[in-house]
Parts: C-alpha cells; structure tokens; sequence
C-alpha cells in the first residue's frame, strides 16, 4: 500500500505557498460525469427518506406489525449492507463503469416491483434487490470520483459535491414523500424509476473511459461467500432475536454460525494471493477511525430516525407531510452547507470536524428525549433536527474523505465499500436492536403511555451508540495531535550529558 501522504486536507495542517495548486480542468464533460454519479447517491438517499415517512402508511395498507414493518428498511439495508464488499471489489476487477451501469439498471427495476407488489413479503424481496443494486453502484460511483479527482483539494471538492446532492436527495425525499404517501405509498417506490433511466442514458455517454479499467488480481470466491453470509447471518438474527428468544437454541446457534463464517473469512483473506478484503489497509489509522465510527454513527441515526416516524405519526398523529415538513431542516441544513465542505475540510481537516459532528449529533439525540405526548415541533423537533443537519453536514464528507485518503487507486473501490459496509451494516443492526427495545419497553401496549414507555429506551440507545463515534474520533484528533507535535518538535537533548562525554567544561553548557 502507498503510504498517506501528509496532505492538509487529513491533518488540518495549513497549506504553505509550496502547495501545488489543483492541476485537474473541470471541463463540462468532467462536470456532467460527476452529476452522473451524484444522480446514483440522489436516489439512494431519495429512497431511504421517503420509505423513512412511507413507514406508517405502509404498515397500514399492507397490515404489518412494527416488527415486520422494519423488514421494509432492513430489507435494503441488508442487501446493500452484505453485498458492499462484494460491490466493492467487482468494481476494481471488472470495471468501475461497467459496474455501475449494471447496478443502475437493477437500481430501476428493483424501483419499479416495489411499487407494483401487494405482499409484504414480495415487498421486502425487492427492497432486498433495490439494496444489492446499490451496494454495487456506491462503492463504483465513489471509486471513480476517487480515481478521476486528485487527492486533496480536487477530490475534496468533487466528494463535496457529491455528498450535497445525497443531502438534497434526503431533504426532498421528505417532503416528496409526503406529497405522493398522500395520494398513495406506492408513488414512493415508482417516481425513482424515471430518475434512474434518464442518469443511465446520460451514464453511457459522459462516464470516463479509464473507469472501465480493471486492478490485476483474481476473484476471491471464497471470501466473498463467507463475508457476505457472515453479514446477512448477523443482521438477520439480531432482527429476529426479539421474536425468537436471545436465549433460544435458534438464536444461539446463529450466533455460533456467524462466529465460524467470520472466522473463516478472516483465514481465508489472510491466506489467499487476491483478497477480497486486504486486512493491512485498517493499519491506516485514518481508514480504520472513519469505518469505526461511520457504523456507530450512521446506525444510530436509523434508528431515532424509525422512532421518530413511528412517535410523530402514530403517538401524535401527524400527517406524512408534516413529518417529511418537520424534519426537512435537517436535510436542508445539511444541503446548505455542504458545497462548502470542501474549502472547510481543506482548512481545518477531517480529525477536527469528525468529532465535531458526532458532538452535534449526540447533543440532537439526547434533546429529543424530552419527547412527550404533547410536543411542539419548535419546542421538541427543531432543535434536534438543527442539530442533526449540524452533525451530517461535518460527518458525512468528513468520513468519506478519512476512510479513502492515503489509499491506492487499484484499491479506492474496496475503501470506498468499507465505509460504505460500515454505514448499512451500522443501520441494520443498530435499527434492530432499536426495535427490539421499543417493543420490549412498551410491553405489546399501543395507549400512549406504553408508546412513549418503548421510544425513550431506544432514544437511549441510539444515544449512547452515537456516544461511541464521539470517543473514536476524538482520540483519533488526540493522537493526530501528539504525532504531528513529535514529528516537528526539537528532541530535548540533555547538553550535560552530551558535555561530559564530550569532555567539555561543564559551565559552558550554562551559558548554551
């Protein structure tokens, strides 16, 4: 691996006269393959906001209980989560292009079964579909921003842009959402179908061409096998615990399952000539911080955002509108701010803006645990979701700019399924474990006393999960600190010492 270049868009260091200045012309074609592949985490992000506030309205029509109704988002969470590493790599070895024209296809018609569906449980197979296509298109649409923009203030401001329109993705999805849940959940699931198509025409002809280019290396089979039924194993018997029994021989003997393919995914990256997964690449401080930390995070942030649907709609009876309405600040904070991103990571650097957004989200957290059966949107929701926008619009660009920094380009595409990995997987099992504890806390009761006796112990979670990415990241900044004081600073020679083995006279080191 090639090591991480000290560069100010990582460390925070200021940029001296010396510092080359950006060679990369951005001409229109250049322009038009980024908002190409901006368009791939648009949807994304489209989708995961307006399913988000689709949830209620969904469980009613198709008559889902609260357990199965996160099936819905565990569904794409699950095939996008476990399917990440995978994407990852075939984007190095097949093609980053390639990889995600394919992807972006499925992407369509993955939209389209889920708006024409009647059963639950076909709803939740192409939830399934619509997240293995995207862990496939994320991983490939990032690596190729990576391979085509320089690292530092080039890439800084391509992943900028690209981070601001999945923030402008989330904030209309809120309020889109709204509108068609109003007419008819399913609108949810079919308006990205014509989005996708026309980002697939414009994909074949404005893609760069060295993004069909392959890494060398083979096909790690058995990796793949095992890493990705590791991951589907454990989300799926974190999610179904709650019914089944933590202590049940079912649950247990899952457990025992994911522990062995775990295991064995482990022995086989290590042995194998071409692994999935290069272990060493964690040996960056910086890639292992942002995964660390992107899986805490962003999985705490699933599940206040489930609890939040569930509270507004159902405990307090808000329309699908008012809630997209409600927590659109957040979003829209976020979409505001972030073309500023670049210039600002440029300036002060990752390992100061990372803790400072896990700060802003934890604040946002534990606020909301004033929630009650009487709030106000500006007494209880705003602050919060001020808060939130805060922390997302540091974190977001922040993390992906940490987990792909100092990393080869025949590697960017597995970097960027990492983080990404890191994200879903984070949302799956930090969204079940919420689940779970609301159902335990409200004792199978719907009064709003039983709903608030469930929402405030997974507030809690989620909280203190987000807890977790505050303390990574600021050792993380700590650390950077102290190294970069021990590389510049002048070694504390004892002159004594140095004197008398010298056989200097003794008083001349008084006046040195």
């Amino acid at each position: 691996m090639t090591p991480a270049p000290h560069d100010a868009s990582t460390t925070g260091a200021p940029r001296t006269s010396d510092t080359p200045t950006d060679p990369l012309r951005w001409s229109p074609r250049l322009w038009g393959a980024l908002i190409v592949l901006c368009a791939a985490l648009f949807l994304d992000a489209l989708d995961v906001s307006m399913v988000g506030v689709a949830l209620p309205s969904i469980g009613s029509s198709l008559k889902l209980s609260t357990s199965t109704l996160q099936w819905v988002v565990s569904g794409y969470v699950l095939g996008y989560g476990g399917l990440l590493l995978l994407g990852g790599r075939a984007a190095d070895l097949l093609g980053r292009r390639r990889v995600f024209l394919i992807a972006l296809a499925v992407f369509a018609v993955a939209s389209l079964l889920g708006g024409v569906v009647s059963d639950g449980g076909l709803l939740i197979a192409a939830r399934f579909l619509k997240g293995a296509s995207a862990a496939f298109t994320a991983p490939a649409a990032l690596s190729i921003i990576t391979t085509t923009f320089p690292e530092g203030p080039a890439r800084n401001k391509a992943l900028s842009i690209f981070t601001t329109c999945g923030a402008s993705g989330y904030s209309l999805g809120l309020v889109i959402s709204g509108l068609l849940t109003s007419v008819g959940w399913r609108w949810t699931f079919l308006m990205p179908v014509p989005v996708a198509l026309v980002a697939l025409v414009f994909a074949l002809r404005l893609l760069p061409k060295h993004a069909h280019e392959r890494s060398g290396g083979g096909y790690d089979v058995a990796g793949a096998i095992t890493g990705t039924a590791s991951l589907l194993l454990l989300v799926f018997t974190v999610t179904e615990a709650q019914a089944a029994g933590w202590a049940s021989l079912r649950t247990l003997g899952s457990l025992v399952a994911v522990v062995v393919l775990g295991a064995a995914f482990l022995v086989i990256e290590q042995r194998t000539a071409h692994p999935l997964v290069r272990l060493s690449i964690f040996r960056n401080g910086s890639v292992a911080r942002a995964n660390v930390s992107a899986f805490v995070l962003m999985g705490s942030y699933a599940g206040f955002q489930f609890i939040v649907a569930l509270y507004l709609q159902r405990l307090l009876g808000w329309s699908a509108l008012e809630m997209g309405f409600a927590l659109l600040p957040a979003g829209a904070l976020v979409a505001l701010s972030s073309t500023k991103m670049g210039a600002i990571v440029d300036r002060y650097g990752t390992g100061k803006l990372l803790p400072l957004g896990s700060l802003a989200m934890v604040l946002g957290y534990a606020l909301f645990l004033r929630l009650d059966t009487h709030s106000t949107f500006a007494a209880l929701v705003l602050p919060s979701m001020l808060l939130l926008g805060i922390g997302f619009a540091l974190f977001y660009p922040s993390a992906n700019i940490a987990a792909t920094n100092g990393v080869a380009d025949e590697e960017q595409g597995l970097a960027s399924g990492l983080v990404n990995t890191a994200m879903q997987i984070g949302n799956a099992l930090v969204l079940a474990v919420t689940t779970a504890v609301i159902t335990a806390g409200s004792h199978g009761g719907t009064g709003p006393q039983d709903q608030l006796n469930g929402y405030r112990p997974g507030l809690l979670l989620v909280t203190g999960v987000a807890l977790i990415s505050l303390v990574v990241t600021t050792s993380g900044a700590l650390l950077d600190r102290r190294r970069a004081r021990t590389r510049y600073s002048v070694p504390d020679y004892d002159y004594r010492r140095v004197a008398a083995q010298a056989g200097v006279d003794d008083s001349l080191t008084e006046k040195v």
